[in-house]
């Protein structure tokens, strides 16, 4: 009866945890990784890009097309553009020799207008939305153009 009790509390508990309005829930901190861990799986940047941001900026510009007309498209919206501005804190340990400087500033712009485009989402403002999506690419472009020497230019 008594482990019945606990467990039948423990999962109220875990239930108000999730039910909670996300303003009262727990912030989570994220410790700075030591650099040395940081190691990148694919040395080629090419892969890098055409296996981590180039699915996910498809998935993207499809459901941009048009505004979402259920949670789903909103939640595809969001999904899309979290993990395309946390890939860009990946884009830190990548730096090419000689141009790291331009290539973080370029890192930190795709991440903080890919972070606008998520918060869009979140707000299912539609418009706030594409003129995020926009210049998010931007930023991407403005990268492509200085490192690939104007391929992979992506469109909205």
């Amino acid at each position: 009866m008594k482990t019945a009790l606990i467990t039948a509390a423990a999962a109220v508990g875990c239930l108000l945890t999730v039910l909670a309005p996300e303003s009262s829930r727990v912030a989570w901190s994220v410790p700075a990784a030591p650099t040395d861990d940081v190691k990148p799986v694919e040395d080629s940047m090419h892969e890098f890009m055409e296996y981590v941001f180039q699915p996910t900026y498809l998935r993207l510009k499809a459901n941009m097309a048009a505004a979402p007309t259920d949670n789903k498209g909103w939640k595809a919206i969001k999904a899309d553009s979290l993990v395309l501005a946390e890939s860009c804190n990946l884009l830190f340990s990548r730096a090419p020799e000689g141009s790291a400087a331009d290539w973080i500033a370029h890192a930190k712009a795709s991440r903080e207008k890919g972070a606008a485009l998520y918060a869009a989402g979140k707000a299912k403002d539609f418009a706030a939305a594409g003129t995020a999506w926009k210049s998010m690419l931007e930023s991407c472009n403005a990268c492509h153009r200085q490192f690939e020497d104007g391929k992979h230019i992506l469109q909205p």
